[in-house]
């Protein structure tokens, strides 16, 4: 019995993660994500939309840059127009959703380059951005991905090392 007990005491007191996706939603969205880069050769990105629960949020649907901006990953890199974002707008607005995050890859690890730092795809203070590494073709779970919550004034914390504590998966 007191062993049900600590366990249930400790669930109850558990933080709850910032950020929580369906796995399956997130195999999905990851894979899709690595399809983009046409074989490693371009970086690929999405945001990531959904509902906010308190000061949680949970991830719902990936929209993919370039399917809100057609050249957003022409050059290699990812550059969105901002011209774009009342298409995502839109689809938040007809889904009754919000963008909660964003997530890109990049070719080698998943710190952060100096224009991820510069240039946060939402420039909101509490907007989190997620990197994966190697084109997400390895490992895309918490604990493996770059998590970087933005503070204004190209300020950032870097959750990378809470993995599981700041993004949790909910399997089924």
């Amino acid at each position: 019995m007191t062993s049900w007990l600590n366990k249930l005491f400790g669930w109850l007191s558990a933080k709850r993660p910032s950020l929580t996706c369906d796995a399956d939603v997130w195999r999905d969205g990851t894979a899709e994500l690595n399809r983009r880069t046409l074989d490693g050769r371009r970086e690929s990105g999405a945001f990531l939309i959904g509902r906010r629960r308190g000061s949680a949020c949970h991830i719902e649907e990936f929209v993919f840059y370039d399917d809100l901006d057609p050249h957003a990953l022409a050059t290699g890199i990812v550059h969105f127009d901002g011209n774009k974002f009342t298409k995502l707008w839109d689809i938040c607005r007809s889904r009754g959703l919000s963008v909660v995050a964003d997530v890109h890859v990049h070719p080698g690890g998943y710190e952060q380059s100096a224009s991820d730092q510069d240039e946060p795809a939402i420039p909101c203070a509490g907007h989190i951005a997620i990197i994966l590494p190697h084109f997400a073709r390895r490992s895309v779970e918490p604990g493996g991905i770059g998590l970087y919550q933005y503070l204004g004034n190209k300020r950032w914390r870097d959750h990378t090392q809470s993995g599981r504590n700041f993004f949790r998966l909910i399997r089924p």
